[in-house]
């Protein structure tokens, strides 16, 4: 009975084996998460700082905010920490991960994904096995785990489920393939990693188009469109059920730095969306992509080579300390956390997969993987770079051009695998394609064993700036000595190089062993599999470590409270003043968020702040700052903040210059709101900007005629100025008192004043109330809030409530609705007994 059992479930015992492998494997690698253990990272930790009032508003209200005026001022949540509502597949997503801790669960999804995807191209268990632990391992999810970038990971999770519901329907497995495709499409922008969901948007396309070909050549287009609108469909309901944050963003990401630029300058070095060079700031070097198939091929992660790197022995002694101190990596980026590294046994499966792989698929994927380099060459191939910012639609909304390499990072496997499938797909199959097995073995081991005899042939173990630094020092007085340390340091990273390049050769020969073993009958599937994938697992699993091991896990409680208050932020948090922010000079406070996490900064770290904030931050608040920092004493200090406009205009009550002592009082500060008795109309967005430099902000406002019919025939009043009072704080909701000053409690109630905010501007979302009425808000001084209140006394509310997150929500409900009784009904068609024919 029990024998029966396991042969009648024989496949689905193996898929449980296999998710059970994988779980442990996943344990195996962060085994510190077994002690209650959490990854240290950069990102979260600014996360944290970032979301922290948006976090403390939910535990004191259980309400949502969209809005936080911790970091940069002010800005939308939505990239922060937004959770919408109404999504029914938040079950489904959460348990995917087996209950691993975020972001764990992301290699556990990789690995399961990448499983499914071969399964569903008919690849067999133990090639669908070890293929899916070679894409779970891929360095680069590690690297960006690492470093904080867990919806990154995430969005690399769910590429191969997408992938594998779009080729399941076009394998005629309509009803599966649409719903795994719009599961699976759900989760992938559920991660709200735009980027990540752009690229795999590039390999769908590409497949589609290999798919439409095909089906002309074969006149299948009923099959074609049948299939395709069938997953149009699936994919815009997957879609839809994450509405709330996609409307959010398309709605506001318009007035980020993804936007157009409001600005008009250096118009060759613009596009609709980032500058060109911010996008291709992080280009990948022609030469770095060989970091594919040798990891250290440009030297790993930037950091010091170290004293303890065997490499040194080939220094001598006197130049060993100074080399050590050098930069590991001698790559094109500015800095790096790691190489894009598939594998060497990858990348030989990879070049079979090439040459034995038929029909459409192998096409798609070799245009795929080859689009994938060529634009991650970013500025070192600009031609086609300009191409696709210039002509290929939503390219531009994204930097990091590098990026790109996760195109490659799965389809060079799924390619390799293929191919490997193909070999063993029947018993000949092996002796059809051993040439083709030949050449491949020869071709990748042939590369790996010529970088390692003559690596200076091919190679520059100098960055183009460490080059050119050499160049110049060695025509000068001790240009010997420099030349000969040039030397030195080369000699050192060629042995780092060389290590990794025959590192590489290994992993290929030991992987055709088993391969050509197995193909030629000697070896048993059972034995050779098992052995190939734990070959996988030990090219890949110490190149990992290199970039995330368990040095990188701290306790539970330093995990959640990244940050300490110093004495400078524990004084500023006995102010009991509802609302000011504060400069901490001491910080690069446009790339840090730990000031967020205690008071209202003025800076943050954030890829999406507010275009017009983004702006003043690089024409006056950047400079303002140094001022500041250069200030020798006290006096110095009073005297610069009493020329810095913009520190004044945004409320900066303290600023901090010595985190072990008080913050200095800023007393030039403008308040919450103040009432200003001049307007300066500007026409354009350039002057509005120019003008705060020549005007005094505590007594004019700079407006755009854009809003000359908002304020209509505003006249300037002699009476003296009322109070604006800021009588209750919420990051979402401000609540102002206006009224006379006491000496003039009979003033004019019909004069107009016109009132300044020290908050931040937007287009859409924040409404303003005076006594309950809604009220036009106006844009001053480039960034701020203004409005026209009338004489006599008003309560004045602003408050941030977009329509896009009740429609989102709502819309999101539906289609989830919608996704899981598709569900439901497919178990039902699928699994419902067969009704017998009647004789």
């Amino acid at each position: 009975m029990n024998k029966n059992f396991f042969q009648k479930n024989k496949n689905i015992l193996s898929i449980v084996a296999a998710i059970l492998a994988f779980a442990v494997i996943t344990l195996i690698y962060f085994s510190p998460v077994l002690q209650g253990k959490r990854i240290k990272q950069h990102d979260i930790e600014m996360h944290l700082g970032m979301s922290q009032e948006i976090n403390q508003f939910h535990e004191a209200t259980g309400e949502q905010t969209l809005w936080t005026n911790a970091p940069f001022g002010g800005m939308p949540a939505w990239n922060i920490s937004v959770s919408p509502k109404g999504n029914l597949t938040n079950p489904v997503y959460k348990g995917l991960s087996l209950g691993f801790p975020h972001p764990i669960g992301s290699v556990f999804i990789c690995m399961l994904g990448f499983f499914v995807l071969l399964l569903v191209l008919d690849c067999g268990f133990w090639i669908s096995f070890i293929g899916a632990i070679a894409y779970g391992f891929t360095s680069y999810l590690f690297i960006v785990i690492g470093a904080g970038h867990n919806a990154k990971a995430m969005a690399m999770a769910y590429m191969a489920p997408v992938i594998a519901g779009v080729l399941l329907a076009y394998k005629g497995k309509y009803l599966w393939g649409w719903l795994l495709t719009a599961f699976a499409m759900a989760f992938e922008v559920r991660t709200n990693h735009l980027q990540i969901t752009y690229y795999l948007a590039l390999i769908i396309v590409i497949l589609v188009i290999a798919e439409l070909i095909s089906d002309i050549k074969n006149k299948k287009l009923g099959h074609f469109f049948k299939a395709s609108v069938g997953l149009a469909v699936a994919a815009i309901i997957g879609v839809l059920t994450c509405s709330t944050a996609l409307y959010g963003n398309y709605e506001f990401g318009k007035e980020t730095t993804r936007g157009k630029p409001v600005l008009a300058s250096d118009q060759d070095n613009q596009t609709t969306g980032l500058d060109r060079d911010y996008i291709t700031q992080w280009s990948y070097g022609k030469g770095e992509t060989w970091t594919l198939l040798i990891p250290n091929a440009k030297g790993g992660a930037s950091a010091y080579i170290g004293k303890q790197n065997p490499a040194l022995d080939k220094a001598d002694r006197q130049f060993k300390d100074t080399i050590a101190q050098q930069n590991a990596y001698w790559g094109d980026q500015p800095m790096t956390s790691g190489p894009v590294y598939v594998g060497a046994i990858v990348v030989f499966l990879f070049v079979l997969g090439a040459l034995t792989v038929k029909g459409k698929l192998k096409w798609a994927l070799l245009i795929a993987t080859l689009l994938s380099i060529l634009l991650s060459w970013g500025k070192n191939f600009m031609g086609f770079t300009n191409f696709f910012l210039d002509y290929i639609p939503g390219y531009d909304k994204f930097r990091a051009v590098s990026m790109t390499l996760v195109i490659a990072e799965i389809t060079m496997p799924l390619l390799g695998f293929l191919g490997l499938a193909e070999l063993m797909k029947d018993p000949d199959g092996f002796q059809k394609n051993v040439k083709k097995f030949y050449i491949a073995l020869g071709i990748t081991a042939g590369i790996c064993l010529l970088f390692y005899l003559a690596p200076k042939t091919f190679f520059s173990f100098l960055s183009q700036g460490e080059a050119e630094q050499f160049a110049a020092m060695s025509k000068g007085k001790d240009g010997a000595v420099y030349a000969q340390f040039a030397s030195q340091l080369e000699d050192v990273r060629v042995a780092i190089f060389r290590k990794d390049a025959l590192r590489s050769l290994l992993f290929i020969i030991l992987a055709a062993v088993p391969l050509f073993l197995y193909g030629k009958g000697k070896l048993k599937g059972q034995i050779a599999f098992p052995i190939l994938a734990v070959l996988v697992l030990a090219d890949m699993f110490p190149v990992d470590k290199r970039y995330l091991n368990n040095e990188k896990f701290v306790s539970k409680e330093q995990y959640s409270k990244p940050f300490t208050a110093s004495a400078a932020d524990q004084y500023i948090l006995n102010d009991n003043d509802l609302d000011f922010r504060v400069a901490d000079i001491t910080k690069d406070m446009f790339n840090d968020a730990s000031t967020c996490y205690f008071h209202k900064s003025l800076g943050g770290y954030s890829g999406a702040k507010l275009r017009r904030y983004q702006d003043v931050i690089s024409q006056y608040l950047g400079s303002e700052l140094n001022q500041l920092r250069g200030a020798k004493t006290a006096q110095d200090l009073m005297l610069s903040l009493s020329q810095q406009k913009v520190i004044n205009m945004l409320n900066t009550k303290y600023v901090i210059f010595n985190p072990n002592a008080q913050p200095f009082p800023n007393a030039n500060a403008l308040g919450n709101a103040w009432v200003v008795n001049d307007i300066r109309w500007v026409s354009t967005p350039n002057e509005e900007i120019d003008a705060i430099a020549e005007t005094n902000l505590a007594h004019a406002a700079i407006i755009n005629r854009e809003f000359a019919q908002q304020v209509g025939n505003y006249q300037l009043t002699d009476s003296i100025v009322p109070e604006v009072t800021l009588e209750d704080y919420q990051p979402n909701r401000l609540t102002y008192r206006f009224r006379p000053a006491l000496r003039q409690a009979q003033g004019p109630q019909d004069a107009n004043y016109l009132v300044v905010f020290s908050e931040i501007w937007t287009e859409k979302g924040w409404k303003m109330y005076v006594d309950g009425q809604e009220q036009p808000l106006l844009r001053a001084n480039y960034i701020l809030r203004a409005a026209l209140i009338p004489g006599g006394e008003h309560d004045i509310v602003m408050e941030y409530a977009p329509k896009a997150y009740k429609v989102g929500n709502t819309v999101s409900f539906v289609s989830s609705l919608i996704m899981i009784l598709g569900l439901i009904g497919a178990l039902i068609y699928t699994f419902k007994p067969k009704k017998e024919e009647k004789a």
